[in-house]
């Protein structure tokens, strides 16, 4: 065995391993500095964080055999609300969703636990600012919509078919119907 060579092979490899590291470092760091869109990077965090707290993952007390946890990350419920945000709502309430976002950001929403999050949100629901309540309001319904009308939920828990009664190709074709 030559232990140079395993050396310099382990060497390589775990210098390797750190660009790779360092890469995905800097990939990050360009894009927060770079970020365009409607919603700053933070504020998409924020959303994020938001739809995982309303809807975490989990399995359901229905769910169908060998059932995977679902959540509101693993259907991009997330990534429809931003969105749905982005093109569908009007001034107003884009105004009232960012400076909802921008409050959840001097609180250090992302920081928090899952208990402490929840909090927050029934907090804003239970404050008297009108604002704040239709912060809430717009986030949790927009969260629930989202959930409940992506594919896998529509199909795996809900029992949705495409073609109701489905589809029998097989029928021969008699003189009549021709």
């Amino acid at each position: 065995m030559d232990r140079r060579k395993s050396l310099k092979i382990l060497g390589a490899g775990g210098l390797g391993i750190a660009g790779l590291v360092f890469a995905d470092w800097k990939w990050q760091l360009v894009d927060q500095l770079t970020h365009q869109g409607f919603f700053s990077l933070q504020q998409e965090k924020l959303i994020t964080a938001v739809a995982d707290t309303i809807i975490p993952a989990g399995i359901p007390s229905v769910a169908p055999e060998n059932a995977q946890p679902i959540g509101a990350l693993s259907t991009g419920t997330d990534k429809f609300l931003i969105r749905l945000f982005e093109h569908c709502y009007e001034k107003e309430d884009q105004e009232i969703i960012k400076r909802g976002l921008d409050q959840l950001g001097t609180l250090d929403f992302l920081a928090k636990d899952q208990k402490a999050k929840e909090d927050i949100l029934i907090n804003m629901q239970d404050s008297e600012n009108e604002a704040d309540q239709r912060f809430f309001q717009l986030m949790k319904s927009q969260t629930i919509y989202g959930f409940t009308t992506v594919r896998e939920v529509m199909v795996e828990y809900h029992g949705y078919k495409v073609a109701a009664g489905g589809f029998k190709g097989c029928v021969p074709a008699s003189e009549v119907l021709i």
